[in-house]
């Protein structure tokens, strides 16, 4: 079988533990088969990052900046266990905020939905896409541990020599202090890149802070959202149909209970952090949870919502067999393959990307799973599979239909 061409190389950011090892299984399994690969590959597994200093994830961000579309597998940001177990020079921040801040984009996340897998929310009909703002906040902050009684100040320096200082707190014994920030220009585009997608796919854009509490951080968001709805899309989104629409983070939550899905919902860097795996659990899986990540001007980074599955990664040292859920890598994947073929013009590209997830898809509706939808799916019969035989049932399905 001739294999399809590539023109433009992806960003290939290869990641850690079991995900790196599902990395490959897809590689080998369902990509290497069918597909003349090209990729432009950077290490970030954790290792790798502390040998160049984390050179090289800024390195990969740049070539995305440059290519137009990364793959990314799921990476350990390390905490201090992971220092002492990974022998690190220093505890680095999270690969994912250094290429989000260096692209100043937006992450969209979306459950992949199965007919045969009913989500937790009986209420919901329609999957609920997660905006997610991929700059600042917590993961761009500054902190430190207060180790006595002390006074701690927020001063701002401008260029022309003025000096603002707001008192943060009058110390009394030992804490900590975190300090974060957020740019205009940055919400700007995060609000551009909301009202855009919700024309695109044509549905409602809620957005919600605690504008109440952070009456200056969050009420920030709350005012340059409405600036740029007014500016450029209140007109567009009538037309289509939709609404925009604002409330707090607490309100929304509740909303979401009860709704029947079918909208985009935006938040702040972390709000969409722990929000989009609030929803992919409720649909079934973190595993089961596109994401990309999308640049104001046009660059595509498609990755797992997930983490690096450890638990099964130890088990997997021992030599036991693991069926750890690969359905959000492989969606990255293909995720990356289409957006290459789109851009540059390769309609069977595209086309073998949605055969993948099609046999992806039809694979779990035949019954054959992973162990965390086992006990999801609304089947007469269900078989396990470990990863590697669920990769392999995917690829003679996928090989039948050619």
């Amino acid at each position: 079988m001739t294999k399809i061409a590539m023109k433009t190389p992806l960003v290939e950011m290869d990641g850690d533990e079991m995900t790196r090892i599902i990395w490959q299984q897809i590689k080998d399994i369902l990509l290497h088969p069918f597909v003349d690969l090209k990729t432009e590959y950077y290490d970030l597994g954790l290792p790798n990052r502390d040998a160049t200093d984390d050179r090289v994830t800024t390195a990969s961000a740049e070539a995305t900046l440059r290519l137009g579309v990364a793959v990314k597998c799921a990476t350990i940001t390390p905490n201090a266990q992971r220092v002492e177990e990974y022998k690190l020079k220093k505890m680095w921040k999270s690969p994912n905020g250094t290429i989000r801040a260096i692209l100043d984009g937006t992450v969209f996340r979306a459950p992949i939905v199965v007919d045969c897998i009913r989500p937790f929310v009986a209420s919901w009909k329609r999957p609920i896409t997660i905006a997610r703002h991929a700059y600042g906040d917590v993961y761009r902050d500054a902190e430190t541990r207060v180790d006595g009684p002390a006074r701690a100040d927020l001063v701002v320096t401008y260029a022309d020599g003025r000096v603002e200082t707001v008192r943060i707190h009058d110390f009394d014994g030992p804490g900590v202090l975190l300090g974060m920030h957020n740019l205009d220009a940055s919400i700007r585009s995060f609000a551009r890149a909301c009202f855009t997608y919700a024309l695109s796919v044509r549905q409602d854009l809620w957005f919600a802070t605690k504008d109440t509490i952070s009456k200056t951080y969050d009420h920030r968001f709350k005012d340059l959202f409405e600036e740029v709805f007014e500016d450029g899309f209140r007109a567009r989104f009538k037309e289509a149909g939709i609404e925009y629409f604002y409330t707090l983070i607490d309100d929304a939550v509740a909303r979401v209970m009860r709704s029947e899905g079918g909208y985009v919902w935006a938040c702040k860097n972390y709000d969409g952090d722990v929000m989009s795996d609030m929803v992919a659990s409720a649909c079934g899986s973190l595993a089961m949870m596109t994401s990309v990540l999308v640049s104001p001007d046009g660059k595509y980074e498609f990755e797992a919502a997930h983490g690096t599955v450890t638990r099964h990664y130890y088990r997997h040292l021992k030599g036991e067999r693991t069926s750890t859920n690969p359905m959000a890598t492989l969606f990255a994947w293909t995720g990356a393959l289409r957006k290459r073929g789109e851009l540059d013009g390769l309609a069977d590209l595209q086309d073998f990307a949605d055969r993948l997830e099609c046999a992806s898809l039809e694979t779990i509706l035949a019954g054959t799973v992973t162990g965390d939808l086992a006990p999801l799916c609304d089947l007469p019969k269900v078989e396990v599979v470990d990863t590697k035989g669920f990769l392999e049932a995917i690829a003679a399905r996928l090989s039948a239909g050619a």
